[in-house]
């Protein structure tokens, strides 16, 4: 059953709703315009917020949907945290898109919204402040990730710590461009869209 699930969540994972949302509502390939990822952010800049809030949204439930199952359904932490990442390596490499995808922080979010909803809450104020003092989504993105295993080990969930160290890993890994673009200045701000 566990091994269903896990690759349940990887399929679920890999759906790519800011691609679909974009070519079907924008007529327009988030892959080839402005910053080339099909996740929220690039879809709110090409199509509108509204287009990005549900490309956020639903790239969430594809984290927040495995997550829940698992733990509704009584597993270990160990086969939570399985089945959840699964379904971020879904987002960043899905079967559907020959294993390229997004950045995986809406769906990060989702994850933690599942498991621990106030270090999430926490964590995802971090990732405004983030972006508000500095204009960049990418500054926010990695602050959220930063601030998870930090908040989640100070106020007592340890038991997720690991699964928010490989997050923070997987998702500093998928914005190594971004921390390229920041340390030569050439990062896009959200506020000159």
């Amino acid at each position: 059953m566990w091994i269903v699930m896990i690759a349940g969540a990887y399929v679920l994972g890999s759906i790519p709703f800011g691609l679909l949302i974009a070519k079907s509502f924008c007529g327009i390939d988030p892959r080839t315009q402005g910053s080339g990822n099909i996740g929220a952010t690039n879809v709110a800049r090409l199509c509108g917020t509204r287009w990005g809030v549900a490309a956020m949204v639903l790239d969430m439930a594809k984290g927040f949907l495995p997550a829940l199952v698992a733990r509704e359904l009584g597993a270990s932490v160990a086969m939570i945290s399985l089945v959840a990442f699964a379904a971020l390596l879904g987002h960043v490499y899905s079967v559907f898109l020959r294993f390229t995808g997004g950045k995986a922080v809406a769906t990060t979010l989702g994850i933690f919204a599942a498991l621990a909803p106030w270090h999430c809450l926490g964590a995802a104020a971090v990732c405004v402040a983030a972006i508000a003092v500095s204009g960049y989504v990418s500054m926010g993105s990695l602050g959220l990730v930063a601030a998870l295993p930090l908040l989640l080990a100070g106020f007592g969930r340890l038991e997720l710590v690991p699964l928010a160290l490989a997050v923070a890993g997987l998702v500093f890994w998928r914005h190594r461009e971004n921390i390229g673009r920041l340390r030569r200045g050439e990062e896009k701000s959200w506020r000159k869209r």
